[in-house]
Order: structure tokens, then sequence, then C-alpha cells
């Protein structure tokens, strides 16, 4: 009948384009379960991504909704892929990572470009394990998770390093750069890292100004997955909480705001000169 999955981006993704297929044909929930033998509020929650539907009540369901045949390889491709990413949602996780967690690694797994903005500190995928480490030191974990969790984020950077790595934009606010994170010793490696990162053919690296005038970035840090199948997906996060946007209005918007971010961005090559120069300063007796 279904895998619970509360919130999970991909049976949220899965579940509007369901929606969306179904309301094109015409059909109500109602008329929908009452052709498939299925109770109506099943399909609800398919719809609402609170639980997964086999791969066998999606090809019945689109059966009946006779959408064209492109259509019906996109909701296809989606419904066996989540059916696939089953241990996200199994129990069986290290100690340490969460649900969410273990989606974002997911997306960076399978995305083809991902879009990070991240306004105040460098973002996780590009940070040194020292620098990582202070941040994770301020939380209450203890020792044995801070280091699966500083452990599991150097091996993100599989994102970039593999054999078909995904495309990186790195949006870094100017306050991140010249944050004083872990004291002076981690800041300087951590610059000398991004610096070495940038020429990465994979990365495009820019530091944004905020100087005052507003732009959506303010809002808060968020990351942006594209994948070669599946509708783009967008996470955001912040001190105790995050969650994931599916809804193709809401990642237009977030396209937009990464314009804008952009707008206020330095060059790749005014943004590797500016790092140089704040190592530099850095490194002066």
């Amino acid at each position: 009948m279904g895998a619970s999955s509360p919130g999970l981006p991909r049976a949220r993704t899965l579940g509007a384009a369901l929606r969306q297929a179904r309301k094109s044909s015409g059909l109500s929930l109602r008329e929908v379960g009452q052709r498939i033998s299925m109770a109506h509020s099943t399909i609800g929650r398919w719809e609402n991504g609170e639980i997964m539907p086999s791969t066998s009540d999606v090809e019945v369901l689109l059966d009946l909704l006779k959408i064209d045949k492109a259509d019906r390889d996109k909701i296809m491709a989606l419904a066996q892929d989540s059916a696939e990413k089953a241990w996200l949602v199994s129990g069986s996780r290290p100690p340490g990572i969460s649900r969410a967690l273990s989606e974002i690694l997911e997306c960076e797994r399978t995305a083809r470009h991902i879009t990070y903005w991240s306004p105040m500190v460098i973002p996780g995928v590009l940070q040194t394990s020292d620098y990582a480490r202070s941040i994770f030191d301020q939380s209450t974990m203890s020792p044995s998770e801070i280091q699966t969790l500083v452990t599991l984020r150097m091996g993100r950077r599989d994102v970039f390093m593999r054999a078909d790595p995904a495309e990186l934009v790195v949006l870094i606010g100017e306050p991140a750069i010249h944050g004083g994170i872990g004291g002076p010793k981690t800041m300087r490696d951590q610059l000398r890292h991004l610096l070495a990162m940038s020429k990465h053919d994979a990365i495009n690296l820019q530091v944004v100004r905020l100087n005052g005038e507003w732009h959506p970035g303010l809002s808060g840090p968020f990351v942006m997955y594209k994948f070669p199948i599946q509708p783009a997906i967008v996470h955001f996060e912040h001190h105790r909480s995050g969650g994931f946007l599916v809804d193709q209005e809401d990642i237009a918007a977030y396209e937009s705001a990464v314009d804008a971010i952009r707008r206020h961005a330095m060059s790749i090559e005014e943004t590797t000169d500016h790092i140089a120069e704040v190592l530099t300063a850095l490194e002066a007796p």
C-alpha cells in the first residue's frame, strides 16, 4: 500500500506529480479511489507525501489517468527511485545522522547541479575538518557523534571529486570569509582550502557582498538541487529546524532568489583575489 515517509522530499515530489496528473484528468480523489478500489484518504496521503505508494499502485493509478508517455515515464522513474531509497526511512541510520541529513546526502549523490547559498558560514561541502569540528563543538552532541558528523562531512566532498561530478555554484556571504570560527589558524586553513577548491572545474565559487541593500538571500541560507529527471528540490535549514520544498512555484521563487543574490556577488576572479587578501592579512605577524 505504501511506506511511511513524512516530509521526505522524494515522497513529496512524487506526490506533487501524482496530484497534478489527477487534476489534469478532471477526477476527484473519491472518483479515483472508487475506480481503483483504493481509499481516497490513502490516495490523498500519497499526494501529500505522507506515504510512498508502491510502484504497482502508481502503475494502476497512471493507467486510469491516461497521461501521455513522457509524463508517465517521469512519474514512474520517481516512483521507482523512491522505492529504491526506502532505507532513508528504515530507522537504521548511524547515530547522529538524522533522517533529513540522510536525504541531503542522497540529494548530493544524485544531483547534477547544486547551488549553495550560505551568508554567514562556509558551506559544509567546502569545510575543513577543523572548521566543521569548531561548529559541532558548540552543540550538545557527544564526542563520538561529533566525530561521526565530521567524518561524514569530509566524505561529502565526493559530490565534486567523483568521476562524474555535479556542477556546484557556491555563493558565500562576505561575513563567512572574515569570520573567526575556530580561531586564526582554523580560518587560515579554511581559506587556503577554499582557494584550492575554487580551482576545481566543477566548482564556481563567488563571495557575495552584504552591504546593507536588501536581497532575498538575507532571508537565510538554502541549497537547491537539480536532477536529471526529477524536479528540483530546495533545502533550507535553521538552528534546530529545516525543511524541503518541492512545489514548483517555490522552486521558481528560489531560482529568482539565486539570480538576485548573484547580482550582488563578486566575479569569480574578484572572489579569489578577495579571499587571498583576507588570508594574507591573517598570515601577517
